[in-house]
């Protein structure tokens, strides 16, 4: 199961890699972390290491290492305006708990 993209996230993270003018795609991944136990990482990726996982949609590359993809299987990856607001939203069906902030989460 993959990791996809909606329209909008897609044309931030191309706008973003357009701008930074390199780049391979976008890393996903996860990280202990919070009151919950998980935190979200995304971060710009030159070049994918042996042990990650590569998926593309709407353009964009998608790189997740495998101990991060058991609990992203199936996200997609949003990004959200709400008034002065605005940022990247992962709607993760994995997640059975948040904490109250929504930083972190446990599967």
């Amino acid at each position: 199961m993959s990791v996809t993209l909606s329209d909008s996230a897609a044309a931030r993270v191309n706008a973003f890699l357009s701008n930074r003018g390199k780049g391979f795609g976008l890393r996903l991944g996860v990280r202990t972390s919070g009151c919950s136990g998980m935190a979200y990482i995304l971060e710009f990726v030159d070049a994918p290491q042996p042990e990650d996982q590569v998926f593309e949609d709407k353009g964009v590359k998608v790189v997740i290492d495998g101990k991060s993809l058991v609990y992203l299987a199936g996200t997609e990856l949003d990004f959200v305006k709400d008034g002065l607001n605005e940022g990247f939203e992962f709607r993760n069906p994995n997640v059975k708990d948040q904490c109250g902030c929504g930083e972190s989460f446990h599967v």
